[in-house]
């Protein structure tokens, strides 16, 4: 099996903010806006939270609330209103779905989605980001690949229900793929009682990636596991010894800034298995 860490949802550069972690610890990771999208901010809703309105006061400007919305990966059914065949997927294409090609992705295997997040209050009807907490990166979501369907070779009615994701009204891309989540979640050949693909509730130690007490969001702090080791596989994306360092039962990396999709082969580490297990069980 592989572990993708896959970078996805609102940063400095793709959206202009991070997304928000709320009083209650729940958190969502906000889709990055794309004009070729059919879908508005404004369209979609978490948890009695209007997307746009969120969008627009935690970037201070009141017309995102009518931009469109790249929802994608699209892993939570209440979001935005469904066909009664929807499943969770996820859209790639350009030069990450060839990485993810190179690196030999398939069926069975996880992606793991990070993104930045920063702590946010009220404020009169307004959200706004907390001054004294700053921004850091955190897992808060999965999907394991069910199905991989090349976008340009479905027929006319084929994926009818999926229509609406952004992957479908794009520039033409012969790479454009999407990876539909599998019924449940298996590791090591075993159901673990959960859904092939879902979100985090609530913000939690261990979703956290970036290292205590840093000032930059990209260095992290790892299990110790993931520090390269002689097996010949690593981190893709992560191959410079100078990025890595031990720190007792953990490891820190200064992961790259540039890249969506970090790929991690667990036959050569198994003790991510477990650790994966543990996260999803959280």
């Amino acid at each position: 099996m592989k572990l993708i860490l896959s970078r996805k949802g609102f940063d400095s550069s793709a959206g202009g903010c991070p997304s928000p972690v709320f009083p209650d610890n729940s958190f969502y990771a906000l889709p990055i806006p794309d004009k070729k999208s059919r879908i508005t901010y404004q369209e979609l809703n978490y948890q009695g939270i209007n997307i746009g309105k969120l969008v627009a006061d935690l970037t201070g400007d009141p017309r995102r609330i009518a931009h469109y919305a790249h929802l994608d990966p699209d892993l939570i059914d209440h979001v935005y209103p469904r066909h009664t065949d929807w499943r969770p997927l996820l859209g790639q294409s350009g030069s990450a779905q060839g990485h993810l090609r190179k690196q030999e992705v398939g069926v069975g295997d996880v992606f793991m989605f990070f993104g930045l997040f920063r702590p946010v209050e009220k404020s009169g009807e307004n959200w706004r980001f907390i001054k004294s907490a700053p921004a850091f990166h955190a897992l808060w979501g999965w999907l394991q690949i069910g199905e991989i369907r090349k976008v340009d070779q479905l027929a006319e009615k084929e994926l009818a229900w999926a229509r609406y994701h952004p992957h479908f009204h794009g520039q033409i891309d012969a790479s454009n793929t999407l990876y539909l989540a599998s019924e449940t979640l298996r590791l090591d050949g075993l159901d673990i009682g959960l859904p092939g693909a879902g979100t985090f509730r609530q913000m939690h130690d261990q979703y956290r990636l970036t290292a205590p007490g840093v000032t930059s969001p990209t260095h992290w702090r790892l299990p110790g596991f993931f520090y390269p080791n002689s097996s010949g596989f690593t981190l893709s994306f992560h191959s410079n010894p100078a990025r890595w360092s031990r720190a007792g039962k953990y490891c820190h990396l200064m992961s790259a800034s540039r890249g969506q999709e970090f790929v991690l082969d667990a036959s050569g580490y198994p003790e991510a298995i477990s650790w994966l297990n543990g996260l999803l069980r959280q």
